[in-house]
């Protein structure tokens, strides 16, 4: 048998090649998509780069089975509503140089039912102030967890209260049935992530699930053919926003908890199992609610970063942790972000004329190259160093200074035709330019191609603003 796109073999999903969703288009090659042809499209459906509605050609039910076609291995689960939803999950391959990884990591802060209101409002306050810049993107966390940790209905409603109108989506962690129902009463609307489903609660907190139309997580410590059976019996009951969390166990070492993060999404990605199609949670802040006594707050910061790292880059697609401190957050999102960019498109910046400080024709002339680390880390220095200076940042596909001179993008032509297309020689005197450190093989060459003085600049560019100091002074 020809098993097609969307169907069935032996319980698994194939994933839908190119050919796969071809068949299921138009075939008309009209160009109302934007796209020359059907096959064209077709291209950048399996690339996630267009969505299927931009054909006009399909009726409802012909496009309901290219969506089909094309869902990710790991089923997307939406929590929290409007402006402030998140979505998790999404994967396709198992290594991101295969495709990339869509819908990063969420990061969430759980806060405690049993803390004095003071602790617990300045807490909150903290969670959604937390965000940092990094190479033009802003770093934020993803969502609060309220936790029942006095394990009393009441402050647990009490608690989620107090976040309703958090700028934030929530997750409600009991194992309580009646704590969770008290708190979707108040939240429920806000489709908030049910933590947590087990084999001793599981049709109870199914109803609510049900009810609240919720996603739900399945909490099924060290045991895969249990989490599968369990799973079964939520999609028999029509519930597919399902996330699992097999355990996190830290006491003696992650590797158990790493394997078991692996093997579920081999099962989704490989052998497309639909009851581990969804996406992985795992809880960093366990070595803050179960090591109370062991070690200091720095400590336990430490150990939670590490093993929060350990979980993203096992394909968990939502870490619960506990800590707000910056030194503790900074590396777990700056490794999210590298995780989830395209390792097929290089990060680059707008090439072109940046200014910075006080300007006139006596200004000194920088340059650099369009990938976004080198163009941030030199915006960073030069800012921080007061400096005055035009920058010209020249389009290297994305590469640093040291790579495009090598593969030939860094070049004396290159160079010219961005003096030329920036409009500098019209807003500056003199014709020097300081290159970085890195691209002195080709000064002559941008020498001989420019007619500009080239001088060789600092390799690195915190050394950027004493530079220039030192021409300012030896011009007096």
């Amino acid at each position: 048998m020809d098993y097609r796109a969307g169907e069935l073999k032996g319980g698994i999903k194939l994933r839908a090649t190119v050919m796969d969703i071809y068949r299921l288009l138009p075939k008309t090659n009209c160009g109302k998509c934007g796209e020359a042809s059907c096959m064209a499209f077709a291209t950048k459906l399996n690339e996630k780069e267009v969505e299927p509605i931009q054909c006009t050609q399909m009726a409802e039910k012909e496009r309901e089975k290219v969506e089909d076609a094309i869902a990710p291995a790991v089923r997307e689960v939406v929590i929290g509503t409007g402006d402030k939803a998140i979505t998790i999950g999404g994967d396709e391959v198992m290594y991101r140089y295969e495709l990339t990884f869509y819908n990063p990591t969420a990061l969430v802060i759980e806060v405690s039912d049993d803390l004095s209101e003071e602790e617990f409002d300045a807490k909150v306050k903290t969670i959604e102030n937390i965000e940092f810049e990094r190479t033009g993107e802003l770093l934020k966390l993803s969502a609060i967890a309220v936790r029942n940790k006095s394990g009393d209905v009441e402050k647990f409603a009490k608690a989620t209260e107090k976040v309703k109108n958090s700028k934030l989506p929530l997750v409600l962690c009991s194992f309580n049935p009646d704590a969770m129902k008290a708190a979707l009463e108040i939240v429920g609307d806000q489709r908030p992530l049910i933590y947590g489903a087990t084999e001793y609660n599981l049709e109870n907190m199914a109803d609510l699930a049900l009810e609240y139309k919720c996603p739900i997580t399945l909490f099924v410590p060290h045991d895969l053919e249990k989490m599968k059976e369990l799973s079964y019996n939520l999609r028999s009951e029509g519930i597919n926003d399902i996330v699992l969390d097999p355990g996190t166990y830290v006491r003696e070492g992650t590797g158990d908890t790493l394997d078991e993060f692996i093997m579920i999404r081999r099962l989704a990605v490989e052998k497309g199992d639909p009851d581990f199609r969804f996406p992985i949670m795992g809880v960093p802040a366990v070595h803050w609610i179960y090591e109370s006594g062991l070690g200091t707050m720095v400590d336990k910061g430490i150990r939670e970063a590490v093993t929060a790292a350990k979980l993203m880059n096992s394909y968990a697609d939502i870490l619960i942790m506990h800590g707000t401190e910056i030194w503790e957050l900074i590396p777990v999102l700056t490794l999210r972000q590298g995780l989830y960019t395209d390792p097929r498109k290089p990060q680059a910046v707008d090439p072109g004329l940046y200014t910075f400080g006080e300007l006139d024709e006596n200004t000194p002339v920088l340059l650099t190259t369009n990938f976004s680390l080198t163009f941030y880390t030199v915006e960073g220095d030069l800012k921080s160093g007061d400096a005055n200076c035009y920058l010209l940042v020249l389009d290297t596909d994305g590469r640093a200074v040291d790579v495009s001179v090598a593969g030939n993008q860094f070049t004396g032509k290159a160079v010219a035709d961005l003096i030329k297309e920036s409009g500098i020689e019209d807003k500056v005197s003199h014709r020097k330019l300081i290159i970085p450190g890195l691209g002195a093989p080709v000064s002559g060459d941008i020498e001989d191609e420019s007619g500009w003085e080239v001088a060789v600049g600092p390799r690195d560019s915190s050394q950027a603003p004493d530079y220039l100091n030192k021409i300012k002074e030896e011009a007096k």
